[in-house]
């Protein structure tokens, strides 16, 4: 048996710095391997996603001369970039001309500053379909709209060490397009050129999340019946003892597991949180309904219990790979594994049942709720089958009489659970506009 190395021996190593990363030369756009996720444009863009063409579009719309931008959009197809080391404000690399030595390329961007990250944070913590979409490798629109984490025209200053003077030079425009190859891969690029590394992202976020669930769950822990020391205390001559206070509520939820430092020697951190949190929660289903809601579940079902029952789910590294393995051992995405975990948050197993299962409802209270609807000065929904929808909010009536609210962004029937099911059509829509 070798001899044990110690802690210090097992975990050297070169440290990793969250504000730069240098990505490989891509391959040549012609190449299978070029195509990245399996996504391709469609449209005749260079880039795959809509941050991508934004990049683009950035540098495109302040060229000074379209055939430069041509030459570099095909020098970049052509896998004339070398490495590209992205820092915050600055993209490098060089490029491969008509010489033999090629040249050192850059573009330079605003970071951007405190307050813009503030109400990035603070957009993406509110909305766990937000969060999903960004393990998904995904920007949503509304991010953009609420930060201006996108480049304007005129926000790409290119620079080359090559003789040409035109703005921007082929090198420059080649660069910049192959930049947005890595911006389709992954969108923490682009936060990392507006100066935040994914760690650092990922850590604010877990912040954000924590104390958000804390405040939910502190809100709702009832107060406790207490007992003056003073009567607890005093001479009893008759030996009676007082009764005993009444006991104590079940709490609203499972109680949270503590953190567990990493060790060397002690099992994965991330393990025993899960044997915590599971235990927890099964503890807590038996005490408020004396049965186990595990065995009678699919895989599906309880791998969605899973992710639900673990605080922050998918925010940091060692939780992302859980959520992913969730995932696509179930042949689902982790997109698909966050918007059922928003929908068991919102309803347990019938709230799944909500989300995944469409029902045609009887006569009844479905058809009594948009005449009830538009009497509360609520717009008109449309039906179908046991859902009542407007552009961006959604009602669905579940089978067990209640109604459940989902909301989505104009017109991109892209529904996530949001709200508290309610009985009353009208109560579920108030809270749902009320979060």
């Amino acid at each position: 048996m070798s001899p044990r190395r110690p802690p210090a021996a097992r975990f050297a190593g070169p440290r990793h710095d969250d504000r730069r990363r240098t990505f490989p030369a891509l391959a040549p756009r012609e190449s299978p391997s070029a195509q990245g996720r399996g996504v391709t444009p469609t449209d005749g863009r260079f880039a795959a996603t809509w941050w991508g063409n934004a990049w683009v579009d950035a540098l495109e719309d302040t060229a000074l001369d379209p055939a430069r931008l041509a030459r570099g959009k095909a020098y970049a197809g052509r896998g004339h970039v070398d490495a590209i080391t992205v820092t915050p404000g600055r993209v490098v690399a060089y490029v491969h001309g008509t010489r033999p030595r090629p040249y050192r390329t850059e573009i330079r961007l605003r970071t951007l500053g405190d307050d813009g990250w503030e109400r990035f944070l603070d957009e993406i913590a509110a909305r766990p379909d937000h969060i999903a979409a960004l393990l998904d490798k995904d920007i949503p629109h509304a991010v953009e709209a609420v930060t201006g984490l996108l480049p304007a025209p005129g926000d790409l200053i290119p620079d080359c060490s090559c003789p040409d003077d035109g703005f921007p030079c082929k090198h420059a425009a080649a660069l910049c397009y192959q930049s947005a190859r890595l911006l389709d891969e992954d969108p923490f690029v682009l936060f990392l050129m507006r100066g935040r590394g994914e760690q650092e992202l990922l850590a604010a976020l877990t912040q954000r999340n924590a104390a958000r669930s804390a405040a939910e769950q502190t809100a709702s822990v009832p107060p406790m019946a207490t007992v003056p020391a003073r009567a607890a205390l005093a001479p009893n001559p008759g030996h009676a003892l007082p009764p005993l206070p009444p006991p104590l509520p079940a709490p609203a939820h499972p109680g949270r597991p503590p953190a567990y430092p990493p060790d060397p020697d002690a099992p994965d951190p991330l393990a025993l949180d899960l044997l915590a949190t599971e235990a927890a929660a099964r503890a807590h289903a038996f005490l408020v309904t004396g049965h186990d809601p595990v065995a009678a579940l699919t895989p599906w079902q309880d791998a969605v219990r899973l992710a639900a029952a673990h605080p922050g789910s998918g925010l940091t590294a060692s939780t992302r790979a859980l959520y992913r393995d969730l995932a696509y051992a179930l042949d689902r995405t982790p997109s698909d594994l966050a918007r059922a975990v928003a929908a068991w948050r919102q309803g347990g197993l019938a709230g799944l049942a909500v989300l995944e299962e469409p029902w045609d409802p009887p006569a009844g209270p479905f058809d009594r709720a948009r005449p009830a609807l538009l009497a509360s000065d609520f717009p008109a929904f449309r039906p179908w089958r046991n859902r009542l929808s407007t552009r961006s909010l959604q009602l669905r009536f579940g089978r067990d009489g209640l109604w459940y609210g989902y909301e989505s962004d104009a017109d991109r029937e892209d529904w996530w659970p949001r709200g508290t099911p309610d009985p009353d059509p009208v109560g579920a829509l108030t809270d749902l506009l009320g979060h």
